[in-house]
C-alpha cells in the first residue's frame, strides 16, 4: 500500500464504477438515443461503485458521437444528470479518446483540481441507420441540422486519394498491412493466416464478453474467406475483418480519489489505479508520412508504457490492442516484444464486440476494470485514432502507485526522432514506378471496382496510381498470395481523366 507521507490520498486518481448498456429495441421508434444511452451508462457506473458519486462530477468528458447530432451535448447530458462541472467537454472525432480523456480526467484528481470525474460514450447507429432506411422518423432529441458534422477521412486527405476512394479507414488500412507484411518478410498467404488467428481470438473474448453485439467465436478461416455474407470491401480485408458501427452501446466510468473512495466505503479490492501513460501522433493527411510498415507514434507510446510497466509487453497481465483492423495489432504487438500467441483483448475487438466509433476504448476500460478486479495485476490499454494517427495508451493496476501521476505524457519528440524523410508527393508521374503498398477496392458484388498503388517514382517522390478492373495481369500481379507485390516496378502513364495508371511490365 502506498505510503500516505509520499503521495497524499486526495491525489491519487482511482477508477471506482464501471457501466454499460446495449440496445436492441424490438421496434425501431423504442430505440434509445446517444443522450439515453449516456445517462444509463452513468448510472450504471455509480451503482457499480456503490457510492452516491454522480452528483459531485466536477470532470465530465463525452466522447465524440456521430450516430446523431446535438447542440452542446456534454451541457445536456450535464442537466439531466443535475450537475454543473467545471471541467465539461465533447470531443472531436478520434477512436483513442476515450484513453485520453480517462488518463487526462485522472491527471486532474493528481493534481487536486477535481475529485470526481465522468468519461461517457455512447452510438445508437443501428437504430439511426434501420430509421433513415425504414423513412421512420424517430422520437429524440430534435437532429441539430446546424451543427456542422465533425470533421473525418476525407477533409484531410489529398485530392487524388479521395478520387480514388482510398480516404477512408477501410481503404487507408490496407497500405499499412501489405507494406508491414511485405517489410517482415511474409507473403500475402502468411500475413493472412496470423490476421485471422488473430481476429478469432478477438471473437472468443466478444463471445464470453455479455455486451458483445455478436456473441460467437469464428474459426480463422471464417473470418479470411470471402463468402456472400463476408465479401471483401478493400483487399485483404473482408467484412469480418473490419470495424462493425452498426450497434447501439453506451458506457461509462467513474474516477475519483483514493481518499474520497475510502470514505466512501468502496471496497479495496473494487479500486483500479491509473499507473501513467503517453501520447503521440501522426500528421492527419497519411501521404505526410515516411513510410508504411511501422507507425513511429506508435512505437513511441508503447515503449513508455512498456517501461512504466518495468519491462517489455509481457509484463502485462491483460491487454487491449486497438482492432480497427488487423494491422493495428499486429505492428503494435511486435513493439510490445509479444508472439503470435498473445491474447489480444479483454473486450471482444471492433468487428465482434462492436465499434461504437469513437468510443470502443470506453467499453475496453470497462473490461479491464472488470478483469483486473477479477484477479489481473497490471492492464494495458492501447487506443488509437484516425489513419494509424492519434495514439494513446493507459496503464492501470489493482496496486497503487509508488509515484505521483506524471502530468507531462506526450513522447512526441521521440516519435519525430525515428522519422526518416517523407518524399514528395506529385500527382503527375510518368516512367517507372516502384510499389510502396497497394489494396484493391471491391463493390457490393464481389466485383473488382479497381486497384491502387502507393508508388515511388524514379527520382524517389511519392504517388498514387489506379490499376483499372480491365487490367487483369496487373491485378493478378497484385493478389498473388504467395509473394508480396510490394517493392514491383511497373510503368506509370497518365490517364485521360489525369490519374496515373500503373501496370506490371
Amino acid at each position: 500500500m502506498t505510503d500516505k507521507n509520499e503521495i497524499p490520498e486526495d491525489c491519487i486518481p482511482v477508477i471506482v464504477g464501471v457501466g454499460e448498456i446495449v440496445d436492441r429495441p424490438k421496434e425501431i421508434t423504442e430505440g434509445l438515443e446517444p443522450l439515453d444511452l449516456l445517462e444509463r451508462a452513468l448510472r450504471r457506473a455509480e451503482a457499480d461503485a456503490s457510492a452516491k458519486l454522480l452528483g459531485e462530477v466536477q470532470s465530465l468528458d463525452v466522447v465524440n458521437f456521430l450516430s446523431w447530432r446535438y447542440r452542446d451535448p456534454e451541457q445536456l447530458l450535464a442537466q439531466r444528470l443535475g450537475i454543473a462541472p467545471a471541467h465539461c467537454y465533447y470531443g472531436p472525432v478520434g477512436g483513442e479518446s476515450p484513453i485520453r480523456y480517462i488518463h487526462e480526467a485522472a491527471k486532474r484528481i493528481a493534481r487536486g483540481e477535481c475529485s470526481v470525474a465522468a468519461v461517457c460514450g455512447a452510438e445508437a447507429q443501428s437504430t439511426a441507420t434501420k430509421a433513415e432506411r425504414a423513412g421512420v422518423k424517430l422520437p429524440w432529441t430534435p437532429f441539430a441540422h446546424d451543427v456542422e458534422e465533425p470533421k473525418r477521412g476525407a477533409a484531410f486527405q489529398k485530392p487524388l486519394a479521395v478520387k480514388l476512394g482510398v480516404f477512408r479507414p477501410v481503404t487507408v488500412y490496407p497500405f499499412y498491412e501489405a507494406a508491414s507484411s511485405a517489410h517482415w518478410g511474409q507473403t500475402p498467404r502468411e500475413a493472412m493466416a496470423e490476421s485471422g488467428v488473430l481476429w478469432s481470438r478477438y471473437s472468443e473474448a466478444a463471445a464470453q464478453n455479455p455486451n458483445a453485439w455478436l456473441k460467437r467465436r469464428y474459426a480463422p478461416e471464417e473470418i479470411t474467406t470471402p463468402t456472400a455474407d463476408n465479401r471483401l470491401i478493400a483487399w485483404p480485408y473482408n467484412k469480418l475483418m473490419v470495424a462493425n458501427p452498426s450497434v447501439n452501446m453506451g458506457g461509462a466510468l467513474l474516477l475519483t480519489s483514493l481518499a474520497k473512495a475510502r470514505d466512501a466505503g468502496i471496497p479495496e479490492d473494487r479500486l483500479v489505479y491509473p499507473l501513467g501513460g503517453a501520447s503521440a501522433e501522426e500528421p492527419r493527411d497519411y501521404l505526410l508520412r515516411d513510410q508504411f510498415y511501422e507507425s513511429h507514434p506508435q512505437n513511441a507510446v508503447l515503449n513508455a508504457v512498456m517501461d512504466l510497466a518495468g519491462g517489455n509487453g509481457r509484463k502485462f497481465d491483460a491487454i487491449e490492442l486497438y482492432s480497427c483492423f488487423p494491422c493495428v495489432p499486429k505492428m503494435a504487438r511486435r513493439t510490445l516484444g509479444l508472439g503470435a500467441d498473445v491474447q489480444p483483448t479483454v473486450t471482444g475487438g471492433l468487428t465482434f464486440f462492436g465499434a461504437p466509433l469513437n468510443t470502443y476504448m470506453t467499453h475496453a476500460a470497462c473490461a479491464m476494470v472488470r478483469r483486473l478486479r477479477g484477479g489481473a495485476g497490471l492492464g494495458l490499454l492501447y487506443g488509437q485514432g484516425g489513419f494509424v494517427t492519434k495514439h494513446h495508451a493507459l496503464v492501470v493496476s489493482t496496486t497503487a502507485p509508488r509515484e505521483a501521476l506524471m502530468q507531462e505524457t506526450s513522447v512526441q519528440a521521440e516519435a519525430d526522432r525515428n522519422k526518416r524523410a517523407v518524399p514528395e508527393f506529385v500527382t503527375e508521374a510518368g516512367r517507372k514506378g516502384r510499389g510502396e503498398s497497394f489494396t484493391v477496392l471491391y463493390g457490393r458484388g464481389g466485383d473488382v471496382e479497381h486497384g491502387v498503388v502507393m508508388l515511388r517514382t524514379e527520382d524517389d517522390r511519392r504517388t498514387l496510381a489506379r490499376i483499372p478492373a480491365t487490367d487483369g495481369a496487373t491485378l493478378a500481379h497484385l493478389l498473388d498470395m504467395d509473394r508480396t507485390p510490394v517493392g514491383s516496378i511497373g510503368e506509370i502513364a497518365m490517364a485521360a481523366d489525369g490519374v496515373p495508371e500503373w501496370r506490371v511490365a
